[in-house]
């Protein structure tokens, strides 16, 4: 429908909301001041956002908070709302109100009388509607915290039944994993860390095979796959499921092998390619492993560069990469 000029209606104030949304206000001038104990007094706000479902904070400073300071922050307000300390509203002249102390908002601008709030050890200007006590506010949990800005940081938190659900949330998704893990809840740490001892175990271990297979297939290579450009020896293989490690590796041991010659491998992983050449010690001063494998960089979609003797590079193309170390030999002719 629509409203016309002379419509009666009726208003009616959602108290859960409106009860909510007061809890998490008061909330905020708590976490205001533990915010301002915790990480010092250039704590200013520079926004919020008050509502029913939670309290959402930004404040001058730095740096990310610390779990240790989260948690600080989370004790100082928990204990404010144990207290349950009568909250205070009083109006008065603005100039009165400047010497009880009151916090006052930078750059705000006020009229000649204001509100000032005491709500626990707080005491800031405020017009809005706040809990009675200190503990109706229940039970306050901070949820998240970030940076929006350069030198800005923004806290969210809840309070009450929110709060409440939120921890239950946490923990329903704790006893998730312990069971997924079929450990108890109270040896969950214990039993992630076995976890990632034994990945890391089994990660070496597929390395190992990893580079057992690469040089398998090496020597296999260095027994007739070696080309000679010029009278120099040449290698260009690609040894699929290498990594980073199993390249240098291998690059190694085909260098020691030539004694005199020219390497490239190549290894593609995720749509990308990585490149690795080396030149031995006596060729650097006519072929240099940098400006061989940009060439060859360029034809992937990379860059890259190193050492005359050792040089890396990567690529996003690598259906460029049969062509570009086609181009390996016709490369080496020009400068040998």
């Amino acid at each position: 429908g629509e409203l016309k000029v002379g419509d009666t209606v009726a208003a009616a104030v959602d108290h859960a909301a409106r009860a909510r949304t007061m809890r998490n206000h008061s909330a905020t001038h708590l976490m205001h001041k533990a915010l301002r104990e915790v990480l010092g007094p250039h704590v200013q706000q520079k926004g919020s956002l008050v509502d029913p479902d939670k309290t959402r904070f930004d404040f001058a400073h730095g740096a990310p908070l610390s779990d240790d300071e989260v948690r600080r922050i989370e004790t100082i307000v928990n204990r404010e709302i144990l207290a349950n300390a009568a909250t205070h509203a009083r109006v008065m002249a603005i100039d009165e109100a400047q010497k009880t102390g009151a916090m006052m908002l930078f750059g705000e601008k006020y009229g000649d009388e204001v509100r000032v709030l005491d709500i626990g050890s707080s005491r800031e200007l405020c017009g809005g509607t706040h809990v009675a006590r200190t503990g109706d506010i229940g039970f306050f949990k901070v949820t998240g915290e970030g940076g929006v800005a350069a030198g800005v940081r923004r806290i969210e938190a809840v309070t009450g039944d929110h709060a409440l659900a939120w921890v239950q949330a946490q923990e329903a998704k704790i006893a998730a994993a312990a069971a997924a893990l079929k450990a108890p809840a109270s040896e969950l740490e214990t039993k992630v860390a076995q976890l990632l001892e034994h990945g890391k175990a089994l990660e070496k271990e597929v390395a190992r095979l990893r580079g057992q297979l690469a040089f398998g297939r090496l020597e296999s290579v260095l027994a007739g796959g070696i080309r000679t450009v010029k009278g120099v020896k040449t290698v260009a293989l690609v040894l699929d499921g290498a990594d980073a490690t199993v390249l240098r590796e291998s690059l190694d041991k085909i260098k020691d092998r030539l004694e005199s010659g020219v390497a490239v491998l190549a290894t593609v992983a995720d749509g990308k390619v990585s490149l690795i050449a080396g030149v031995t010690k006596d060729l650097t001063a006519r072929v240099k492993a940098g400006e061989l494998v940009n060439h060859l960089a360029q034809q992937v979609g990379g860059k890259g560069g190193g050492r005359p003797d050792m040089a890396q590079a990567g690529g996003t193309r690598p259906e460029g990469l049969k062509d570009a170390l086609l181009s390996i030999e016709p490369w080496l002719e020009q400068r040998l």
